[in-house]
């Protein structure tokens, strides 16, 4: 693949590499976010903070989906954020260079604030990559049994299985393990879309949960057991530090186009398909994500389902070795072998100490946790402070090197703060 360099050290892909770099992309970096249908409702409505299954909640949690992903993912990350790339790389390291190149090198508290920032963020960024394999194959394989009860006992034998090969796979690159995988998590997004639309087909009032209208009413009812199942709702945009992070292996342009064109439009048709079979089939609520399907499909669906759930894993896994790449040669880490795994793209590496470190951290909370909600709420911490860190340096990076000033800089950041911050 020929690459040119941008003004700013970043390397651009030519245009007749990204329909198959945004394949690769799709294969690498948005199976985290796009398994997040698997558990994102079912916990809303069935988790440890349970809300009632009624028309005004299941149109509110829907808001609260809709607007979290066109905030958070759309706006914040996909608009603002992946423009501020360290010379290609991204991720929260990245971001964290950039805030204390614009920083006066006399001013040592802010820097050393900006640097534990950094570093705090990257430690849940390496936690993340542990327990997003261990939840995304977990809530896959459980599909097993709802399909057939014969496979109750042999859930977390089975996802254990599927993790060490997944793990053992990793030294083949990221290309290789992209282009194979793509193809399977475009299936993946086409399936849920299928199945959302024919879920929405049953109660088509679910469409008026587009206006935020219903995210405020769900506050005003529930009130404070509301604002507990927030930490539910958030399950639908895990990943979206790894749609930064994973930039430096594909570039921003490859991993826009993915999201605009394939993930986000299957992902609203699923959750609203999930909302309108709640509607209809109350009984749906243990796992409606499962329930959208008829039965003759179920078992290919969870076999799917667990393809999408290992592809998952990928992109925070690539990203866990992006940071170790930026952590090592920013000093923060000490040198560790970096295999590169692509002759033509230099943010493509595999990391064996820390892909050993990953597998065995994955390997001991699927042992420990043994099903997908025991885990959603450490999940659900690691990921939304991370969100909330990367926001505050972006802050700085709009400021100090774009050059924006104080109003529009607070004005820039605010929402996008009061958004993670309430997760």
């Amino acid at each position: 693949m020929s690459v040119a360099q941008e003004g700013n050290g970043a390397p651009k892909h030519s245009a007749r590499n990204l329909p198959l770099l945004t394949m690769a992309a799709l294969g690498v970096v948005f199976g985290d976010i796009g398994t997040s249908p698997l558990y994102a409702m079912r916990e809303c409505f069935g988790g440890s903070h349970a809300i009632a299954l009624s028309e005004a909640n299941v149109l509110g949690i829907l808001s609260l989906v809709f607007w979290s992903l066109t905030i958070v993912i759309s706006i914040e990350y996909m608009t603002f954020i992946t423009k501020a790339d360290n010379r290609g790389e991204g991720g929260i390291l990245a971001l964290m260079a950039l805030a204390l190149h614009g920083t006066d090198p006399s001013k040592n508290r802010q820097r050393y604030a900006f640097t534990t920032l950094g570093l705090f963020g990257a430690a849940l960024l390496f936690g993340d990559g542990m327990i997003t394999p261990a939840i995304s194959v977990l809530s896959a394989v459980e599909g097993l049994e709802i399909a057939t009860p014969m496979f109750s006992g042999y859930v977390v034998p089975i996802t254990l299985t599927v993790l060490i090969v997944f793990f053992l796979l990793q030294r083949h690159g990221t290309t290789r393990i992209g282009i194979v995988f793509g193809p399977i998590v475009l299936l993946w997004y086409a399936a849920m879309a299928i199945l959302g639309i024919m879920g929405m087909l049953n109660d088509l009032s679910v469409l008026r949960a587009l206006n935020p209208y219903h995210a405020i009413h769900f506050f005003l009812i529930n009130k404070g057991h509301g604002f507990l199942v927030l930490g539910a709702v958030f399950l639908s945009v895990t990943g979206a530090e790894a749609l930064y992070a994973d930039m430096g292996h594909f570039g921003r342009k490859p991993i826009q186009l993915g999201w605009f064109f394939v993930a986000f439009p299957a992902l609203l048709l699923n959750y609203f398909g999930q909302g309108a079979l709640l509607l209809t089939d109350e009984a749906a609520v243990e796992n409606p994500f499962y329930n959208l399907a008829p039965e003759w499909f179920l078992l290919p669906l969870v076999v799917l389902a667990t393809a999408a759930t290992v592809i998952a894993s990928q992109a925070v896994v690539s990203g866990a070795f992006s940071l170790t790449r930026q952590a090592v040669q920013l000093g923060y880490l000490p040198r560790v072998t970096i295999v590169h795994t692509s002759s033509q793209e230099i943010g493509q590496i595999f990391v064996p100490t820390m892909n050993k470190a990953l597998m065995a951290g994955t390997l001991g909370l699927v042992i420990g946790f043994g099903t997908s909600s025991n885990l959603a709420a450490a999940y659900g911490v690691a990921v939304t402070t991370t969100l909330v860190i990367t926001s505050l340096l972006m802050n700085v990076v709009v400021r100090r090197l774009w050059g924006w000033s104080w109003p529009v800089s607070i004005l820039f950041s605010t929402p996008f703060l009061i958004v993670n911050l309430s997760f």
